[in-house]
């Protein structure tokens, strides 16, 4: 069985759908110190030929609390969406696949929840559903584990508890995970990379590493599943 683990972020870069498709399950890593100025609650989309950071607002909270702990701010949540949507209608209302994008971005943020992990969650499930990604979802709080571990211990026990026989992370994580470790525990570890990919943003000069809502509006669904296998294990 083949497992991922990723903390939710918010309307990810594709190499993170990319994960999720690769593996029969994914874990959602929510119980885990929330990382202020990460890609939890923030993400770049296109405006006027550029990146451009969107955030939205999460509560003032103690550090140490773990992401499935945090709430986005209710006071300005909903003043944040509709900038959001007036943005996105702005950048991208000419994009070939506008409409439907719109609608699903909508249906997200009908979901009745403040907590970071849980909206995050659902916002990603909806995003695979969309794609037609049917990987099996599971939240990190939810499974019985030794919460004193950390780091690759943490993660080489959430395997175990899994039984999986593969972990791929993302090719960031390099340096972080020992692949004598895994095998020890007869486990295969590998690291998903992106290749290079372009496609047609309007008639503009490529911007890659954007949120998936930019690889949404621009690409067909039979288009974002091939996007999804342009990548190689190391």
């Amino acid at each position: 069985m083949k497992l991922g683990i990723m903390q939710p972020y918010l309307f990810p870069y594709l190499g993170y759908l990319q994960l999720i498709n690769a593996v029969d399950k994914f874990v959602i890593y929510d119980d885990v110190q929330y990382i202020k100025r990460g890609w939890i609650n923030r993400n770049n989309v296109l405006v006027n030929k550029k990146p451009h950071l969107f955030t939205f607002s999460v509560v003032k909270d103690e550090q140490t609390k773990a992401i499935n702990e945090r709430y986005y701010c209710s006071k300005t949540f909903n003043t944040e969406i509709q900038k959001f949507y007036n943005m996105l209608t702005m950048s991208y209302k000419k994009a070939i696949y506008f409409d439907e994008v719109f609608k699903l971005i909508n249906t997200i943020f009908e979901y009745n929840e403040l907590n970071v992990a849980k909206f995050d969650f659902n916002a990603l499930k909806c995003i695979c559903n969309y794609i037609g990604i049917d990987t099996e979802f599971i939240a990190s709080s939810e499974i019985p584990q030794n919460n004193i571990l950390k780091g690759q211990d943490k993660i080489l026990e959430i395997n175990k508890i899994l039984k999986s026989s593969q972990y791929i992370n993302p090719i960031g994580g390099t340096e972080l995970y020992c692949n004598d470790t895994f095998e020890k525990n007869n486990i295969k570890l590998n690291f998903i990379k992106t290749l290079n990919i372009e496609y047609k943003q309007f008639n503009n000069d490529f911007i890659p590493n954007l949120s998936i809502i930019d690889i949404l509006m621009f690409n067909s669904k039979e288009e974002i599943k091939q996007l999804l296998n342009e990548y190689e294990l190391v």
